[in-house]
């Protein structure tokens, strides 16, 4: 009997060890909401939701939460960053008001701020007072036009013009004077993906936005800022899974019924859509469920672009010198211009430093990542050879123009990896690996779903002015409003 009984007990074992995890498990079958994707958008939906004692189900593909606002680790203590390093004074206000006065009180200014490039060099602390004495002392310009300049921006909104581009904005008040529109549009286009080309408002919105108090990040790193909100939505009741790729947004009688995931299907009132907007549209509804013109809207909807990253991490006895700053926008472009940002021959690297003060490791390592713009096609149409050729050549021109900040930095580094739109394609599944979602006009797209399909919402980035961290937190917070309101109105029909 012992002979005959021990193949049972290693198959129990082998099947204990290899079935795979239902991440299903104990799942309800119905749920007030459920968010699709943990981007900050659905994680800040999600958690309001929640806290208005709503039944939310948070369903997120990849097995760490975050989005593009998450983290990698890797041997020897590295702990890397891929979310922005920068975001306005704002994001201390609303994760206050929607998230913890813990994660609020996280949130720091940065202190050192550079610019480098053939037309000029300094560091600044990029706010409007500072700004303000730049462009009077250092670029010549007349004060009353600076403080125009910054008034009409901080009061653009919304409903204004939308065909003026931020080009035909800058050549109002500054005209001839590239060296001015680099200044103030090259942090902007590296927050969020903003170009020459598109409409003023994107512009002077999220530039008001910076200016009011100059750039600030969060100390701890991403990987502590996505667990206190774990932990947060956690204790407000949301139900998260992870692993968990949602297949299909199902609608039965013109309004949203349920979702497939893992096939199985959980019904809910309503959805919260945290992926890409053209994907919620088109791959997880299906065009047949919405108006004919509606549809044609959706298609004219333009992704914005995608990105490249490098990281890299020093020996841990190794230091970089904080003079060196916090960001640094390089460029060896003679002009800004658009095309070259987005360019596979890069010109113009941002690079983020970060110290063991502000983003923590086991061995107090300091870390560094370049991010550029990038058009997906220039690196979606190589094939293997070829795409690991051009990933070894951003690395070595990254290091080439690193070493003018950090001198020799070759011998320095002991880890180095990069990351093409192809992976972050892959890692967050947004179309084209687009990093900021969809140009402006996905944002009236977006907005429109629920009088499409009654009970389906989107909180992705979309949008430039609803793009970076605050204002795809804020989207997150006015779709949870929305939400709430639809189904306390739905409700209450229901009793009359």
């Amino acid at each position: 009997m012992q002979n005959e009984s021990a193949p049972v007990g290693a198959e129990l074992f082998i099947a204990s060890v290899y079935m795979p995890k239902d991440f299903l498990k104990d799942i309800k079958s119905r749920y007030d909401v459920v968010v699709i994707g943990s981007g900050l958008g659905g994680m800040t939906a999600a958690n309001i939701l929640a806290r208005d004692g709503r039944q939310v189900l948070l369903l997120e593909q990849h097995y760490k939460l975050g989005g593009l606002a998450t983290w990698f680790k890797r041997p020897r203590g590295s702990i890397f960053d891929i979310s922005l390093h920068g975001f306005p004074h704002g994001m201390v206000k609303s994760c206050r008001r929607y998230w913890t006065n813990q994660i609020a009180d996280a949130i720091v200014p940065l202190h050192g701020v550079r610019f480098d490039n053939p037309m000029f060099s300094l560091t600044t602390s990029y706010n409007r007072e500072d700004f303000t004495k730049l462009l009077i002392e250092r670029f010549g310009i007349e004060e009353s036009t600076v403080r125009n300049f910054f008034d009409t921006a901080r009061g653009m909104n919304f409903f204004d013009d939308q065909n003026k581009t931020t080009r035909e904005l800058f050549d109002e008040f500054f005209p001839g004077r590239e060296d001015v529109i680099r200044l103030l549009m090259e942090p902007i286009t590296y927050a969020n993906g903003s170009t020459l080309e598109d409409p003023a408002i994107t512009y002077g919105i999220v530039f008001s936005n910076f200016m009011s108090k100059g750039v600030y990040t969060f100390k701890g790193g991403t990987d502590q800022l996505v667990k206190w909100m774990e932990d947060e939505m956690l204790a407000n009741g949301v139900d998260i899974r992870i692993r968990c790729d949602v297949e299909k947004i199902n609608v039965q009688d013109g309004r949203i019924k349920s979702v497939t995931v893992q096939g199985r299907e959980i019904e809910t009132d309503s959805v919260v859509s945290n992926a890409n907007l053209r994907a919620t549209i088109f791959d997880l509804i299906g065009k047949d469920k919405f108006d004919r013109a509606f549809i044609d809207q959706a298609n004219d909807v333009r992704l914005n672009n995608s990105s490249t990253q490098v990281y890299m991490s020093l020996h841990a006895d190794d230091e970089i010198d904080r003079n060196t700053g916090d960001l640094l926008f390089s460029s060896t472009a003679e002009l800004f211009r658009t095309e070259l940002l987005l360019s596979k021959d890069i010109t113009s690297r941002t690079f983020s430093f970060y110290y063991p003060d502000m983003r923590p490791s086991r061995d107090n390592r300091h870390f560094i990542v370049s991010s550029t713009n990038a058009n997906y096609a220039d690196w979606n149409e190589l094939n293997s050879e070829e795409y690991a050729a051009a990933k070894q050549h951003l690395l070595e021109t990254t290091l080439d123009a690193l070493d003018k900040y950090v001198p020799n930095i070759r011998q320095r580094v002991d880890h180095i990896e990069a990351a093409t739109p192809r992976t972050f394609e892959h890692y967050t599944k947004h179309v084209d690996g687009a990093s900021f979602g969809t140009k402006f006009e996905g944002l009236a797209v977006s907005r429109a779903l629920p009088d499409q399909v009654p009970g389906l919402y989107h909180a992705g980035s979309c949008g430039i002015i609803m793009s970076g961290w605050l204002g795809t937190i804020n989207y997150g917070v006015i779709v949870a409003n929305d939400v709430d309101s639809w189904l306390t109105s739905r409700s209450q029909k229901a009793v009359v």
